[in-house]
C-alpha cells in the first residue's frame, strides 16, 4: 500500500464493531450536556464585555449572528451524528469521508480543544476561590514558581478540583450526566432569576443615548450613542467575540455511542441546546443593556456590577451563586468528551491502546480518564492559560470546517458495488456536460464523487483567499475602494459557482431516507465553512505558531505508533491476504509466495 492509500484509508461508515460503552443517555441528558458545556460563567460576563466595547446596545445582533454561525455548524454535527452514532465527534466522521491522517489531525485537536478549555474553566473557578480566601497570597509568599509562563505559585486547588470532577465523570455516563443536569438546571434557573428581576429595572431609553451624552475622551471612546454606537462593523466585530460563547455544543457529538437513540436524540439535542443559549445570551443582553447605559458596563463582572448599582443585594449573591453553577457545569461538559476522544483513537488505534480500555463495571474508559483528567490538571496548576485560550479556538474552527466539508463529500458520495463499468466515463471527454450535469443523472459514479472531492477542495482555498482579503484589504473596504470590493466580489462568484457545481452532482441513495439532513446543502455548509474559515484568520500569528507546535507532536504520535497500529491497517492487510488466497486456491500461475509476504 502506497503512503497517500495509507493516509487516506478510511473507516466503514458502519462499523460493526460493538460498543463496549453503556448506551444510558437520553435526549435530555444531551442536551443539558450541550447546554452545561456551552453556556457557562461567559453568560455572566460576555454580554457586558462586547456592550461596552464593540457593540452597544445592538450587542443582541451580535449574539444572533453568532447563534447563526453556531447553527451552521450545528446541522452539519447532527446530520453526521445520526448517520454516524460513534463516539468521538468530528474526529470519526472525517475518518468515514477523508481519510485516517486528517481525521488523526482533528481528533489531536479536539484533546486541545477540550483540555484547554478544562483547564481554563477550573482556572477561573479557582482565581475566584484562591483570591476570595487569601491562599493565592499564602502560595506566592511560600511556593513561588518564578517561571516565565508559567503561574505564579502552582495552583493545589485547581488540580483537586480537576480530579474530582475526572472521577465523576470515569464512575458512568449516567451518574455524571445526573451530577451536569442538576449544575446546568440551576445555572438555567439563576439565568431566569436575572431576565425576569432586571426587566423591572429595565429601560429602553437606554437604547437612544444622544451622543452629546456620551462620555467619551481622549483615552476612551464608546461611539456615537443610540442603539449602534459602534455601527455595522461593531456588530460584526462583536459577534466574532459572541461567537466564542457558543462553542461547546460539539461536546454531544462525543457521546453518540452512549445515546439510546443517537438518530433520532441527538439531532434534537444539538439544534435545542443552541437555541436554549441564543435565548439565554438573548435575554440576558436586552436586560442589561436597558437597565445600564452601554459605557457604564462592567468588563468582569456586569450582572454583579449592575445589581449592585441599583441596590438589589440579594440578585447580586444570587448572581454570584449561578456562576459558580454555570462553571461548574462547563467544567463537567468540557471534561465528559475528552475521554470519549481518547477512546475512540485507542479504539482505532491511532494512539496507545491502554487509554481506551474500558472498565468493566463503569463501562467507561477509566485509565484514560484519570490520565487526560491528570495532564488538564497539571495545565490548569502550572501554566497561565491566558495565551493559549486561542488555541481552544483554532482547534474549534478547523474541525467545525472538516465537519461541514465533510458534510459535502459524504452527501455525494459514491457505492462502489451499485456502479456500472459505463458510468464513469473519462472526465475530459465531456468535462461541461459533467460539471453541470447536463444529463441529470440520479446515480453518484466515482467521477462525480471525484468532482464533489476536487470542489470542496478548490472551494476551501478560495475560502482562505477570501478571509485573507478581508483582513488585508479591511481599511480599504470600509473606505469603499473600488477595486477591493471587485476582487471581493469575483472571490464571492467563485465561490457561489463551485457550491452550483456541487449542487448539481447527484446524491448518495443513503441520504434518500428518512434520517435527519442539513437543509439547503451544499450551500448552508459552504457559508459555514466561510464563517469558520474568516474567524480563523482573525486570531494572531503567535496562536498559529503554538498550533503548530502541538501538530508536529501529534504527528510523532502517528507516524511513530499510529500508522502501523491502525485497525484500519489490520483490516486491508486481512482483505489483501484474502485476495490473494482466492487466486492462489483457483490455481493462477500469476500469484508467487513473493507476493504473498508483499502485502504483508
Amino acid at each position: 500500500m502506497g503512503l497517500f492509500e495509507t493516509l487516506s484509508r478510511k473507516k466503514p461508515i458502519s462499523d460493526s464493531s460493538p460498543t463496549q460503552l453503556a448506551k444510558v443517555l437520553s435526549a435530555l441528558d444531551l442536551t443539558l450536556l450541550g447546554i452545561g458545556s456551552t453556556l457557562g460563567v461567559g453568560v455572566y460576563v460576555l454580554a457586558g464585555q462586547v456592550a461596552k466595547e464593540k457593540a452597544g446596545p445592538a450587542v443582541i445582533f451580535s449574539f444572533m449572528i453568532a447563534a447563526i454561525a453556531s447553527v451552521l455548524a450545528g446541522l452539519c454535527y447532527a446530520e453526521f451524528g445520526a448517520k454516524v452514532p460513534r463516539a468521538g465527534s468530528a474526529y470519526v466522521y472525517c475518518y468515514v469521508t477523508i481519510g485516517e491522517f486528517i481525521a488523526f489531525i482533528i481528533g489531536w485537536n479536539l484533546i486541545l480543544e477540550y483540555s484547554i478549555g478544562a483547564a481554563s474553566v477550573v482556572k477561573g473557578f479557582s482565581t475566584y476561590v484562591n483570591s476570595s480566601t487569601g491562599i493565592n497570597n499564602f502560595m506566592i509568599e511560600y511556593m513561588p514558581l518564578n517561571v516565565p509562563g508559567l503561574s505564579q505559585f502552582p495552583d493545589v486547588f485547581a488540580f483537586i478540583v480537576t480530579i474530582i470532577f475526572s472521577l465523576a465523570v470515569a464512575f458512568g455516563a449516567k451518574e455524571s450526566s445526573i451530577l451536569n443536569n442538576i449544575f446546568t438546571f440551576l445555572n438555567l434557573s439563576v439565568v431566569l432569576f436575572v431576565i425576569i428581576a432586571g426587566s423591572f429595572k429595565a429601560n429602553a431609553s437606554n437604547w437612544s443615548i444622544p451622543a452629546v451624552n456620551v462620555p467619551n475622551g481622549t483615552k476612551t471612546n464608546y461611539g456615537t450613542g443610540g442603539f449602534m454606537p459602534y455601527g455595522f462593523t461593531g456588530i460584526l466585530k462583536g459577534a466574532a467575540t459572541c461567537f466564542y460563547g457558543f462553542i461547546g455544543f460539539d461536546c454531544i457529538a462525543t457521546a453518540g455511542e452512549e445515546a439510546k437513540n443517537p438518530k433520532r436524540s441527538m439531532p434534537i439535542a444539538i439544534i435545542l441546546s443552541l437555541l436554549v443559549i441564543f435565548l439565554a445570551y438573548f435575554g440576558i443582553s436586552i436586560v442589561l443593556t436597558m437597565m445600564l447605559p452601554y459605557f457604564d458596563q462592567d468588563v468582569n463582572a456586569p450582572l454583579i456590577y449592575v445589581f449592585d448599582r441599583i441596590g438589589w443585594t440579594v440578585p447580586k449573591y444570587i448572581v454570584t451563586i449561578g456562576a459558580t453553577f454555570g462553571l461548574m457545569a462547563s467544567l463537567m461538559g468540557a471534561i465528559f468528551p475528552l475521554p470519549r476522544i481518547v477512546y475512540a483513537m485507542s479504539n482505532d488505534g491511532l494512539i496507545f491502546e491502554w487509554l481506551g480500555r474500558i472498565h468493566p463495571r463503569f463501562k467507561t474508559p477509566l485509565l484514560g480518564t484519570l490520565f487526560i483528567g491528570t495532564l488538564t490538571g497539571l495545565l490548569a496548576a502550572f501554566f497561565n492559560l491566558s495565551q493559549l485560550v486561542d488555541m481552544m479556538s483554532i482547534g474549534t474552527l478547523m474541525a467545525y470546517s472538516i465537519v461541514a466539508a465533510c458534510v459535502l463529500l459524504l452527501r455525494y458520495e459514491f457505492d462502489a458495488e451499485a456502479e456500472k463499468p459505463n458510468e464513469s466515463a473519462p472526465f475530459f471527454q465531456n468535462m461541461n456536460r459533467l460539471l453541470w450535469n447536463l444529463d441529470n443523472s440520479k446515480t453518484p459514479t466515482k467521477l462525480t464523487a471525484n468532482i464533489v472531492t476536487w470542489a470542496v477542495t478548490a472551494f476551501c482555498s478560495v475560502c482562505i483567499l477570501f478571509a485573507l482579503v478581508i483582513e488585508k484589504c479591511s481599511d480599504k473596504l470600509l473606505d469603499s475602494v473600488w477595486w477591493s470590493w471587485t476582487l471581493l466580489g469575483v472571490i464571492g462568484l467563485i465561490m457561489i459557482l463551485i457550491l452550483f457545481v456541487i449542487s448539481r452532482q447527484p446524491t448518495a441513495s443513503t441520504y434518500r431516507s428518512d434520517s435527519f439532513k442539513t437543509p439547503f446543502t451544499p450551500f448552508l455548509p459552504g457559508i459555514s465553512i466561510i464563517i469558520n474559515m474568516y474567524l480563523m484568520f482573525m486570531l494572531d500569528i503567535m496562536t498559529w505558531i503554538r498550533f503548530v507546535v502541538w501538530i508536529v507532536m501529534g504527528l510523532t504520535i502517528y507516524l511513530s505508533y499510529g500508522v502501523w497500529n491502525s485497525k484500519e491497517r489490520r483490516r486491508h492487510r486481512r482483505q489483501q491476504q484474502a485476495y490473494v488466497n482466492d487466486i492462489k486456491n483457483e490455481g493462477s500461475p500469476f500469484i508467487s509466495n513473493k507476493e504473498t509476504v508483499l502485502v504483508q
